[in-house]
């Protein structure tokens, strides 16, 4: 059975991420949406009401299990058995930052990491790219969200 995670930093309230759900249900058999406990980052929503929302929105699904958990991400996956950690990555300063970190998990556990790339209606650049791009006279409508 393939079994993958997609860890803590995982947001299913923002555009796009339900596209990437249903992409990763398309690779894998079973698909754990993991929410990381971290005491001290501030969000929004309780982690109650975070489990709550998710499982409000992927309750029907049989192959997805809403779960919290804490410490690492990679010894969480191993303690499910899963194969691959899948990120969502929106950006190219994205892609740089998870291939880094996938490189060193791949290293350190021997998990693998699938980069899914947003749909590009959902892919945004980050602030000091547009400034750069605009700087130079580009046209910096189509890279935005």
């Amino acid at each position: 059975m393939r079994t993958a995670i997609f860890p803590g930093t995982f947001d299913p309230f923002t555009i796009g991420h339900d596209a990437l759900v249903r992409r990763a249900l398309d690779l894998v058999d079973e698909l754990y949406v993991a929410i990381g406990i971290n005491t001290e980052k501030r969000t929004m929503l309780s982690l109650e009401d975070r489990i709550k929302r998710i499982t409000t929105l992927y309750g029907n699904e049989p192959r997805i299990h809403v779960v919290s958990y804490e410490g690492l991400t990679t010894d969480f996956a191993q303690s499910v058995g899963a194969k691959f950690i899948i990120r969502g990555v929106r950006n190219t300063i994205d892609f740089e930052y998870e291939k880094n970190i996938a490189d060193i998990n791949r290293m350190l556990t021997g998990i693998d990491t699938l980069l899914l790339i947003s749909e590009p209606q959902h892919a945004a650049i980050s602030s000091s790219m547009v400034r750069e791009l605009a700087h130079f006279g580009k046209d910096i409508s189509k890279y935005l969200p």
